[in-house]
């Protein structure tokens, strides 16, 4: 009396894998590793682009990076040169000298072992 109806629908995966974007196609997951889902050409295209477009972006945000330190700069120095900025140079002239003493006084000793003082050397 109470029979259901069981209905399926049937899909036609080769239908759907031609109506499917070429880059769902190329970027589908696999459970595979990336050698084994891709071909030699598909990979080297996908690294070169992918390199390009970093090496574009880089370029890029290098520039404004460049830009934005040259032009706080040049503004800092015109804040300086117009009187926004004083600088006490004694302070600072101080404060050299203070450091110089220190280095001296830690360099002189025997006290820091040969790779340290060779270290402190070089720089």
């Amino acid at each position: 009396a109470g029979a259901k109806d069981d209905s399926f629908n049937v899909l036609d995966l080769a239908e759907y894998t031609k109506n499917r974007p070429w880059w769902r196609k190329v970027f589908a997951p696999s459970s595979g590793s990336s050698a084994e889902k891709y071909n030699v050409a598909a990979q080297l295209l996908i690294g070169g682009v992918t390199g390009w477009c970093t090496g574009f972006i880089f370029q890029k945000v290098g520039k404004l990076a460049a830009t934005a330190v040259g032009g706080g700069f040049f503004l800092l120095q015109i804040a300086n040169h117009t009187g926004y900025i004083k600088v006490d140079w004694k302070l600072v002239e101080r404060d050299v000298n203070k450091a110089k003493q220190q280095l001296k006084f830690h360099s002189s000793g025997n006290k820091m072992s040969p790779e340290v003082k060779s270290r402190v050397d070089e720089v």
